[in-house]
């Protein structure tokens, strides 16, 4: 029978590049699959793999150009992906790039967008609670998958260390999150879509302006800021996986890390959870 097509290569790589060499940062993150043909049949019909660009080896060459060129726009990586690939390979004959973007865009912060901390674009679901009785009403607003991050002003030190402990501790990190929230309302609010923006607006501008020493730390004093902006909230729960943006080793390949290509993941993720209230 005949071979009559094939390509192969490397799916699902994903990348976060941080463009981070000026106090303003700037944050692309990909999802990317890169897909060869050329002179590969004999893997197929023979079993013969000597012509085979393995598949990790793929997914390095995305992980150190991203490193390469860090502020690069979306589509340029995409053409400089593929010209690796066929200046590097003789027997490749052709390069097919897909690349999805996860946008972010910049918390603002008083009328001024932030220099590090972001957003995830199409953000979040609102979300209502109410229980009712003949005896009474007690009503929830709230946000789920409400997803932030920013690329400094985070560290995780000083924790607990035994025989189980292998994290290390860092002064620096990514710090992103896809919060789920609620609020109770004890008073009715002049608008409760203005009182809801206010929720919001107050935990981001701490999350952004305020050093975190932990997530822990962070969601008490963002539940703090909510219930000092809006008068009519009783409590406020807050629960916070840590998304995790992972340093990618690039040390094989002669580059240095400086704080510019993780690879995103979520599972497994840390849970941090807490209920802030009125005393």
């Amino acid at each position: 029978m005949a071979l009559i097509r094939n390509s192969y290569g490397k799916g699902r790589v994903r990348i976060m590049r941080v463009k981070r060499d000026s106090a303003r940062h700037e944050v692309r993150e990909l999802t990317v699959e890169v897909l060869l043909t050329g002179a590969f049949d004999a893997s197929y019909t023979e079993g013969d793999n000597r012509s085979v660009i393995a598949t990790d080896s793929i997914k390095n060459i995305v992980n150190f150009l991203a490193r390469d060129h860090v502020g690069a726009e979306n589509e340029v990586f995409a053409g400089i992906l593929a010209r690796h690939f066929l200046d590097r390979y003789a027997h490749v004959s052709g390069v097919s790039v897909t690349a999805s973007e996860t946008k972010w865009s910049r918390i603002v912060i008083e009328g001024a967008p932030h220099d590090h901390s972001f957003v995830l674009d199409g953000n979040g679901r609102p979300t209502v609670k109410l229980t009712a009785t003949r005896e009474g009403t007690t009503l929830s607003s709230g946000v789920s998958g409400f997803t932030f991050l920013k690329t400094t002003q985070s560290a995780w030190e000083d924790y607990w260390f035994d025989e189980a402990t292998t994290l290390k501790p860092t002064p620096d990190r990514l710090f992103a999150t896809a919060m789920d929230a609620s609020w109770l309302w004890s008073t009715v609010p002049g608008s409760y879509e203005s009182a809801n923006q206010a929720v919001l607006d107050s935990a981001l501008k701490v999350f952004a302006t305020t050093f975190s020493p932990g997530v822990q730390n962070t969601l008490y004093l963002m539940g703090e800021a909510v219930l000092a902006a809006v008068p009519d909230i009783r409590e406020i729960s807050i629960a916070c996986p840590n998304k995790h943006y992972l340093p990618i080793d690039l040390s094989p390949f002669g580059r240095a890390f400086d704080g510019q290509v993780f690879t995103p993941t979520d599972e497994p993720h840390g849970q941090i959870a807490c209920t802030i209230g009125r005393g």
